[in-house]
This record gives structure tokens, C-alpha cells and sequence, in this order.
């Protein structure tokens, strides 16, 4: 009788993980990292493959805190040597496309944008639409951010510019030709009726507009009308002059970027946690010919240059054609190498370039600012459907094992400056929705923080008072031999901040979720048992991995990455930590306007409310001159001098 062999103990994976990587090559290469069940988990490309994979295998205090979760779940290692960086490079995006590791910043759209293709090298070229540009002499015009737009275009020059769009065998034998000569949208070469010159200048004309060289098109057009009008062809020349117009008028209503590079694409960047949006602007000549964004998932503890970097591989990986400048949000690493890959992706040199100040600066501003937009309009979308939100809150009652769908969920973070000014907030979301006017703020008031923050402490405050006026109510009914009802009688108002009475805050929440991992969730259900509301359902949600802890299990549990649960607890918890950071920075601003104008002799509440009214922050009154200070009412010259003086 034969017995399985039992599974490798990690330190038996890790000690065999140890010998291979010993054993790499010197070269460069791609790897890929998969767990126990076999996922692929990361690829990366390296210059030095056993260099840059041992790193990964050294002690983990020397890693961050991603590349150390990484490392603890590495069961199986493969690689692939290449001949240079460069193919390891594109090795690296091709495979990261394919297999969409967890840990790797991935691209969640692949998109193929459509091109106008000229085929120059045909005896009778069109323009065509392309969906992916190929290596065939052809000239490709593009991309576009839709079907939709390229269509517009395709119309728009063949309203312009007399090109056939037929494609019939040109012989040039016609007996006569179609209805589209007559309309004057083509010259009928079908016909013998144009010359191949006169019908390449046609397409030549047609190439300097769609590269945005309008101005080059009317000059020729004018000479042409000149040359006809002398040779008193009238109706040719009123044709042309028609044709000047159409063309004027087009580029007036082009949007117009204040650059003068032929070809750019414009990146830029908003992250918000494990998520991100890519927008980019695909600006030809000087106008702007669209613009598209991309969600990317994976993007927890990267650097934003590295996002890009990752980005960029992926995004003209897919057959996209790299224009001759990239602009981008942030500086990436491998600069050169990037370049390199993507100029032979072009055929001609590619430029990646992070702008500093001017014009160039201001369009990735303003592709910056549109990818925040999108990545806020994708959250206020979701939280707008009806159908997610009742999914996620239904799955949160199997994954929590609640009674029902949480109804109301509150959410506690605590936010310090190394122990100084430390707040908690509370946020409310009722039916999966932010209900913004439950939401609370506290000012920790008990907790030492002379040696530091101490969170749990903090988080136990908050519960605390949160919930002191249930307990003490379900106390006093439980002493008088009464059932606990299910919602307490409206509270008094607490002595902090804006917790006036409310309906809100009599509430019961059908799930409390603090920001944390078993520390937070410990000190927080030490109060509620305390209290004796220890039957209201309680989660802490950890930031590394994303993990829900309860106190009556000792496995976390662990939503999908994917699924609309997680999304709503990640909301949630990411609104909490604004309003506390918020709420933070507010106290931080006033302390340090109170703190050094409240130790000049003279300045009396009076007197600082009166120069913070005028000058809006203590810097604008250090830059202010004396003569307008002594001019705020309550301050005298002299005052106003000793104020400068010493501030």
C-alpha cells in the first residue's frame, strides 16, 4: 500500500526556492512567482536574474511592505532568459497582459484603438480604418478614442478632400463614372478623368490635414485656385475656393493644445488605494484628437513612476503605435530602457518625458486632473447602483455570518501626528450609501500620548463614547426586568464636537467596522462587552491585505479581490480616514496659528481673530507690511512692528 508524500513545509519550500535562485544566470530574463495552488502571483523582468530575484529572499525587514506580503507567498519559481533588457521587457508586459498577477500593477482595459490607414505604396490609395498598426508601409493617422470619432474623421476628409472610397480595380476603362464625381467627392480615376499626380496630391493633401498641417493644405490650395483663376478655369477655381473654406472652417472648431509637437501622448495619474485611473490625451499636430482612461488595479505601496512604467509597457504592448513624445506625471526608472523599447516599437526615436514647468507641464496637469474626475465619477457610479450595493451588502452577511444585509454601517480611523492632535472619526453608510449627515468627530481626550500614539487606546475611547448611553440604557432595563428594545431612546448630546442628538445617532449600526487588524477589533470589543453591546456585529479592516478580522475567529476573513463586498468595506474605510485626516488637519492649522500668535504680548483673542480674518493664515501675516498690519482694526503701529519682529 503506497502513501502520498506529504506537502513541503514552507521552510522546505523556502530552503528549495533558495537553491534555484543560487543557481540563475547572470543574464537578463523575466520571472514569474506562483503560490501554493499554482497562481501565478508576479512577473518581473530583470536585468540580472539572480541578483534581482535573491532580493526577494533576504531578510524581510529590508523589504517593503507589498514586496513583503510577495515574498512570504512565493511556492514556485520559473524564469526565462533573454538576449538583452529590452526583450525582457517585452516579455515582461506580454506575459503580465496574459496572465493579470495579483501583485503586479495590472491594466484592466485591453483596448485597440482605431486608426485611418493610407496605403501610399497602392497605385489608387483610400483611407481606411485600422484596428492595429502593422509594418506595411502604409501610414497609419491616429489613435482614436472611439469607432464613433474615427468614423467622424473619415467623413469629415472625404468631404474635404476628393479621394476615391470605392474599391473597385482602377483601370481607368469606365464608360462613365459614379454619382460621388458629381457631388465632387471624388476625381474619377476610374474614369481617366485625373492624372495619378493629380490624384496623389489629392492624398498628399489629405495626409497633411489628418497630421494637422492645415495651414500647409490651404496654402496649396490658394496656389492651385490662383493658378486656375489665371488660367480662367472659373469653375475650378470656385471649387477650390469652396474647398478652402471647408477646410478654415474645420480647423477653427478643432480644439486646439498650446504645443507645436507633431505627436504626443499626455498621461496622467490618480490613485486611490489599490486602484487607479490612466488618462490619456492624444494630441496630433496642434490639436487635440481625443482622449480615453484606463483602470489599473494593483497599484498598493507603488510609487507612481512605477505605475506609469507599468502602465506604459502594457498600454502600446497591444499593438498601439508609440507617437514621438510620451509625457508623463511622474519620473520612472529603466527611463532609457523604456525609450529604447518603445522607439524600436516605432521605428523612430520615442521621447519619454517628465515635464517640469511650461505648456507641456500644464497638459499633464490637465490630464492629472481629468483621471482624479473619472476615478471620482467611477465611485460616485457605483455607489449609484442599486444592484452592486445590495450585492456587496448581501455578501457581507454570508462573509460575516450577519443576521441580515447591514443596513447601517459606521466606520471608525483615529488620525495622530506622532501622538499630537490625535482624532477619530465615524462615518455612516446607510443601504450602502454615504449618509454624510450621521457622520461624527472626536477629539481624543483621555489617552496619554506622551510616548507616542497609541491607537487601541484611542479606538477603545471612541467606542466608549459612542455607545456609553446604550450600555448604561440596556443596564437600566435589564435591572428593572425588562427586554433590551431594539433601538435606545434618543441620547443626550455629548460634551465634544458636532454629536448633537439625532435619530442618527440613537441608531443601532448593524455592523461597526474600525480601521485596524486584531489590535483595533481587541480594544474595541473590550468596551462594547463592557458596555454590554457586545451583540452589535464587529470587523476591523486590515490595509495590507485587506483582511476582515472578527473576534470570534481566528482566521481572517478574505473577500475576493474582485468582488463588490470588498469594494464597499474599501469605500468605506477610505471615507473614514478622509474625514479623519480632514478633521486632523483643520486642529494642526489652528494649533499652529494659535500657538505663535497667542505668545506675543498685545495679541488678545480679539486682535488674532482680526489679522487671521484679513490675512487669511500666519504666513500671509509674516509676508504682510507693517503698515497694513497696524491698519487691521485693534492694532497699532507699534504693536504692529512688535508683531514682525517677532514673528
Amino acid at each position: 500500500m503506497t502513501t502520498e508524500a506529504a506537502p513541503p513545509t514552507p521552510e522546505q519550500t523556502r530552503a528549495q526556492l533558495q537553491a534555484q535562485v543560487a543557481a540563475l544566470p547572470a543574464k537578463p530574463g523575466v520571472y514569474t512567482f506562483r503560490d501554493a495552488n499554482d497562481r501565478v502571483i508576479y512577473i518581473g523582468k530583470a536585468a540580472n536574474l539572480r541578483s534581482r530575484v535573491r532580493s526577494y529572499f533576504g531578510s524581510p525587514r529590508s523589504l517593503e511592505g507589498k514586496t513583503r506580503v510577495l515574498a512570504g507567498r512565493i511556492s514556485q519559481l520559473e524564469v526565462v532568459t533573454t538576449h538583452t533588457e529590452q526583450d525582457a521587457l517585452h516579455l515582461e508586459a506580454t506575459l503580465v497582459k496574459r496572465h493579470q498577477p495579483f501583485f503586479n500593477v495590472r491594466l484592466k482595459d485591453d483596448k485597440h484603438y482605431p486608426y485611418l490607414k493610407i496605403d501610399v505604396d497602392a497605385p489608387w490609395p483610400r483611407v481606411t480604418i485600422a484596428r492595429r498598426v502593422a509594418k506595411d508601409g502604409s501610414r497609419y493617422f491616429g489613435p482614436y478614442a472611439s469607432a464613433k470619432s474615427v468614423r467622424t474623421t473619415l467623413d469629415l476628409v472625404k468631404k474635404l478632400f476628393p479621394w476615391r472610397s470605392c474599391d473597385k480595380e482602377i483601370t481607368g476603362s469606365d464608360p462613365r463614372p459614379c454619382l460621388e464625381y458629381y457631388i465632387r467627392r471624388c476625381i474619377a480615376p476610374c474614369t481617366s478623368f485625373c492624372t495619378p499626380d493629380e490624384y496623389n496630391e489629392v492624398i498628399d493633401q489629405t495626409m497633411l490635414f489628418l497630421d494637422g498641417k492645415s495651414e500647409t493644405v490651404v496654402k496649396q490650395l490658394k496656389s492651385a485656385m490662383t493658378d486656375a483663376a489665371e488660367e480662367l478655369n472659373f469653375e475650378r477655381a470656385a471649387q477650390l475656393r469652396d474647398q478652402i473654406s471647408a477646410v478654415e472652417r474645420v480647423t477653427e472648431t478643432q480644439l486646439t493644445a498650446d504645443t507645436s509637437a507633431a505627436e504626443i501622448d499626455v498621461f496622467g495619474l490618480a490613485v486611490d488605494g489599490d486602484e487607479a485611473v490612466v488618462q490619456v490625451l492624444f494630441i496630433r499636430g496642434q490639436n487635440m484628437a481625443g482622449s480615453d482612461h484606463f483602470n489599473v488595479a494593483g497599484v498598493k505601496d507603488e510609487s507612481a513612476g512605477s505605475v506609469i512604467a507599468s502602465f506604459l509597457r502594457q498600454h502600446y504592448e497591444s499593438g498601439l503605435h508609440p507617437p514621438r513624445l510620451v509625457l508623463i506625471p511622474d519620473d520612472v526608472d529603466d527611463l532609457e530602457l523604456l525609450q529604447s523599447w518603445l522607439s524600436d516599437k516605432r521605428g523612430s526615436k520615442v521621447e519619454v518625458r517628465h515635464p517640469k514647468r511650461g505648456d507641456k507641464r500644464r497638459l499633464v496637469a490637465m490630464a492629472t486632473e481629468n483621471a482624479s474626475e473619472t476615478l471620482q465619477m467611477s465611485r460616485v457610479r457605483w455607489m449609484a447602483d442599486r444592484g452592486r450595493t445590495d450585492a456587496a451588502l448581501e455578501e457581507l452577511e454570508e462573509a460575516l455570518s450577519l443576521p441580515a444585509p447591514p443596513k447601517r454601517i459606521e466606520c471608525y480611523d483615529i488620525s495622530n501626528t506622532q501622538g499630537s492632535n490625535v482624532v477619530a472619526s465615524m462615518v455612516v453608510f446607510l443601504d450602502g450609501r454615504p449618509a454624510t449627515s450621521e457622520y461624527r468627530r472626536f477629539r481624543i481626550k483621555t489617552v496619554d500620548t506622551s510616548d507616542g500614539p497609541n491607537d487601541f487606546a484611542s479606538m477603545a475611547e471612541v467606542i466608549q463614547r459612542r455607545f456609553k448611553r446604550l450600555g448604561e440604557e440596556r443596564r437600566a432595563e435589564r435591572s428593572q426586568g425588562f427586554d433590551v428594545p431594539d433601538e435606545p431612546s434618543t441620547p443626550r448630546s455629548d460634551d465634544d464636537q458636532s454629536e448633537s442628538d439625532s435619530e442618527g445617532w440613537a441608531a443601532i449600526p448593524d455592523l461597526v467596522i474600525v480601521d485596524g487588524g486584531k489590535g483595533q477589533v481587541s480594544a474595541a470589543h473590550d468596551v462594547m462587552r463592557n458596555l454590554a453591546v457586545d451583540d452589535i456585529p464587529l470587523a476591523g479592516l486590515a490595509k495590507r491585505e485587506e483582511l476582515l478580522f472578527q473576534v470570534d475567529s481566528s482566521d481572517p476573513v478574505r473577500l475576493d479581490r474582485r468582488s463588490q463586498g470588498l469594494y464597499l468595506v474599501q469605500r468605506i474605510r477610505d471615507e473614514a480616514h478622509r474625514f479623519a485626516i480632514s478633521y486632523h488637519r483643520r486642529l494642526r492649522a489652528r494649533q499652529t496659528s494659535q500657538s505663535t500668535l497667542d505668545r506675543i504680548k498685545g495679541i488678545g483673542p480679539r486682535r488674532k481673530k482680526a489679522l487671521l480674518r484679513k490675512f487669511g493664515s500666519l504666513q500671509a501675516i509674516r509676508e504682510a507690511d507693517v503698515t497694513d498690519i497696524a491698519a487691521t482694526p485693534g492694532m497699532t503701529q507699534r504693536l504692529a512692528e512688535q508683531l514682525k519682529l517677532e514673528l
